[in-house]
């Protein structure tokens, strides 16, 4: 510095004292600037004050000199203090030097500009806000200073400017949340714990609500939710449950719908901590908000469905996550569906039609697809209690909710409780929504059959559920509901006709309205068939699914839809099957459910008299595809008492090429006679007279079975038949009991007889092309 140039109001001894090294002698120096300045305030003399601040200013503080920058820095603390209640007119030549000093390279020199900014802010006190933006960017700056002196310094700062601002009802908080934003994503420990501390005082402060402007900061709240440090971390879930606590208090002010996706993102993490906590504030705004968030459903169901496949380890997480998917899926209702379009004869079996109960509100807002993460929320928070939330004018799209469902069920990787939790909502949104999602139904249904390969019993039967809905939805009803996929497998015998709506009982009654022939049998509509289709195919393709699962899956069906109609479709399909292999095992399959299934029971009840055209049609249905396997066949006539049919067609067994397989199958049947499901069969060998052909029947099974367990049990089972000279029948016709049921007239069991024939020369055939697989007995010996 020039000695000889002119700092005049301020003398040579002052400008000596202010360039020396030593302290006390810059603070000799300070003590005169401020009796000079006192006497310029005194005089009013503003010309000379403001040359005072600016040789100061731009002659010491600003110097290269270090000496002189730390007398510049205390001279500037000096005036302001002989200023006292005017420095506000001076602050920004008094504090702009001294902010500029923050960056000195010096750490010393960095002190001695926390100690003068502290003395200027403690003078100026409330007046200093103007200029808070700028403060709190240099103090957040020495926040992080890596001299423990000046991080002291700071602090003592920071603490002056909280009281100030906490004492003030002055502070622009429009204008400082930019800063705040831009500052909050600091990775610097020290920095984010200052803007923690900053946070938590504003938020104290009555006269301020930063709640209004928290979607500028909760995403960078969550950011420092994951800083390393363990104090960090805890100040700022402080921090976020005063918020919560404010959300909860003042929900109307929650701008839930700016932060729906933050929370959605947060919950994605990794780090449990951020996890859980961004999944808490999730529930509350469900609760809270209602279908408010609804927009948000695919976003909120992409973060929580992964969530409830966590195993005790994140329990709570798992926890908050499963109230999260529940309250999500009970704002779904049923006034989100599109309304209802008048469709011909389409039946419902039950209680109120689905369009009583559909909203008006909806109107034509079943547009375009949207519902991801990234839409937004134009209409207002007005509404956000429960209570109140059917009137929430939000429309519910369901693509991009499908989509999320359709990628985590196709996801082989995902947990067993996320597979189920996926089942669960594509069932609820089928019974809520059904005319919105029978669209996404064609998307789904290759997915949803896929599922039925799933290890987990549980999944199968919620994945069943759907399936079943799906099959027996009213929005899936068409003027057509003949086979979707496929040829067309219908053919004229009205026997065999698929049960559709309206023919799983018909027997050439075209005028017929669809229930009334059997009015326990709920609607079904065009998918039923093709499920059946699809299934059976699966079934072809898996044959370890069929094996351990295929008898479960259909019992299952059974409960779901109509026993009758399950059983009609797959007998008729089977019927015209190329695989001979595969529908004589499945036929085996069907035949053992229909026998011992509880499930079953109706069913069986209905075939036992063959008394109704609905059992006799069935009954036709069915035999013409149980002639894949001759053992079931006789079986079926069995269960519908036809004796003499079954006799006739044991007869036939000896056309047949008998295999270790068909005398299992003999040996099973003759278990199954042993059954209490056959009790009516064993009490009727009492009266031999009214039962010869099956007396006769069951020496004709005898007859087949070579010495083993199943021929002593059956034998012994024939030996407790009284009188058995009276098996004695010349004619058949002749010796017909008195009371033997007479044959149903709708029946041709010739024509039947005649079929059986023709598949068993098919199986012939095929085993014959196949050479060296399913030999006859006396080539493999016997069982």
């Amino acid at each position: 510095m020039n000695p000889e140039k002119d700092f005049a109001p301020l003398t040579p001894n002052i400008v000596r004292a202010l360039n020396d090294k030593l302290y006390e002698k810059r603070k000799v120096a300070a003590l005169e600037i401020e009796k000079l300045v006192r006497e310029f305030v005194a005089q009013n003399n503003t010309v000379q004050i403001k040359h005072v601040i600016q040789t100061l200013s731009q002659e010491f503080a600003l110097s290269q000199h270090p000496h002189s920058r730390k007398g510049g820095l205390i001279g500037l603390a000096a005036c302001s203090i002989a200023l006292g209640k005017d420095s506000g007119l001076y602050l920004k030549e008094l504090i702009e030097p001294v902010l500029t000093c923050f960056n000195d390279a010096d750490s010393r020199l960095r002190y001695y500009a926390c100690e003068a900014l502290y003395n200027i802010v403690k003078v100026a006190r409330g007046a200093v806000l103007p200029h808070f933006n700028v403060l709190f960017d240099g103090l957040s700056k020495l926040a992080a200073d890596p001299d423990p002196n000046v991080k002291s310094g700071s602090e003592l700062l920071d603490r002056l400017l909280k009281d100030i601002v906490t004492e003030s009802n002055k502070f622009d908080l429009v204008g400082f949340i930019p800063l705040l934003r831009e500052r909050i994503y600091s990775n610097n420990q020290y920095a984010r714990q200052f803007i923690i501390s900053w946070i938590l005082v504003l938020e104290s402060v009555p006269d301020i609500n930063l709640l209004d402007y928290l979607p500028e900061i909760l995403d960078g709240l969550f950011q420092i939710l994951g800083d390393n440090g363990k104090e960090i971390r805890k100040m700022c879930e402080v921090v976020l449950g005063e918020f919560l606590k404010e959300t909860k208090k003042n929900p109307s002010s929650v701008k839930f719908a700016e932060m729906a996706n933050i929370l959605v993102i947060h919950c994605q993490t990794t780090d449990d901590l951020i996890q859980l906590t961004a999944m808490c504030w999730l529930r509350e705004f469900i609760q809270l908000a209602g279908r408010v968030m609804l927009p948000y459903s695919s976003g909120i169901l992409t973060a929580v469905l992964p969530c409830l496949a966590y195993d005790d380890r994140k329990r709570n997480i798992k926890e908050v996550a499963n109230v999260c998917n529940q309250s999500l899926m009970k704002l779904v209702t049923p006034e989100d569906d599109e309304p209802n379009e008048p469709r011909p004869v389409v039946q419902k079996q039950a209680g109120p039609n689905p369009e009583d109960c559909t909203a008006k509100q909806e109107g034509a807002a079943s547009g375009g697809p949207d519902g991801s993460c990234d839409s937004s929320f134009s209409n207002g928070l007005s509404v956000f209690t429960p209570a109140s939330t059917e009137r929430a004018p939000v429309t519910l799209h369901l693509d991009g909710i499908v989509q999320v469902l359709n990628c985590h069920l196709s996801d082989t990787a995902i947990g067993m409780m996320t597979r189920i939790a996926v089942l669960k909502w594509l069932y609820h949104l089928y019974i809520k929504t059904p005319r919105k999602m029978s669209r996404h139904t064609d998307s789904l249904f290759p997915v949803l059959l896929q599922t039925l390969s799933d290890e987990s019993d549980e999944v199968i039967l919620k994945d069943l559920e759907v399936l079943a809905e799906i099959a027996s939805s009213p929005a899936g009803q068409t003027d057509d509901p003949g086979p979707l996929d496929g040829p067309d497998l219908r053919v004229s015998h009205s026997e065999l006709q698929a049960p559709t709506p309206g023919r799983a009982g018909q027997l050439n009654t075209p005028g017929t309205k669809s229930l009334e022939c059997s009015p326990s049998t709920p609607t079904m509509n065009s998918y039923f068939y093709k499920f059946m289709i699809n299934l059976l195919k699966r079934f072809s393709s898996e044959r370890k699914l069929l094996e351990v699962r295929g008898a479960f899956i259909i019992r299952q069906l059974c409960l779901l839809l109509h026993a009758e109609s399950i059983f009609h479709s797959m007998a008729d399909i089977l019927l015209r099957e190329e695989d001979l292999t595969f529908a004589s095992t499945m036929v085996h399959t069907l035949n053992t459910i229909l026998l011992t299934s509880t499930e079953l029971f109706q069913l069986r009840n209905q075939l036992k008299d063959l008394k109704t055209p609905e059992s006799r049609n069935l009954f036709c249905c069915l035999y013409r595809s149980w002639c894949h396997n001759p053992v079931t066949t006789v079986s079926l006539c069995f269960l519908t008492q036809n004796y003499r049919h079954a006799y006739d067609l044991i007869q036939k067994f000896g056309d047949l090429e008998v295999t270790v397989d068909f005398l299992t199958e003999v040996d099973k049947l003759v278990q199954l006679i042993e059954c209490p499901i056959f009790t009516y069969l064993r009490l009727q060998l009492l009266d031999v007279k009214s039962n010869p052909y099956l007396i006769k029947a069951l020496y004709g099974l005898l007859m087949l079975l070579p010495q083993s367990s199943a021929f002593q049990l059956l034998s012994h089972r024939l030996q407790c038949v009284p009188n058995p000279e009276l098996l004695q029948t010349e004619d058949g016709q002749k010796a017909a009991p008195k009371a033997q049921k007479a044959d149903p007239p709708s029946i041709d069991y010739a024509e039947l007889l005649q079929h059986f024939e023709r598949v068993q020369k098919q199986h012939l055939e095929v085993r014959h092309q196949r050479s060296g697989r399913g030999g006859p007995l006396d080539r493999r010996g016997v069982l």
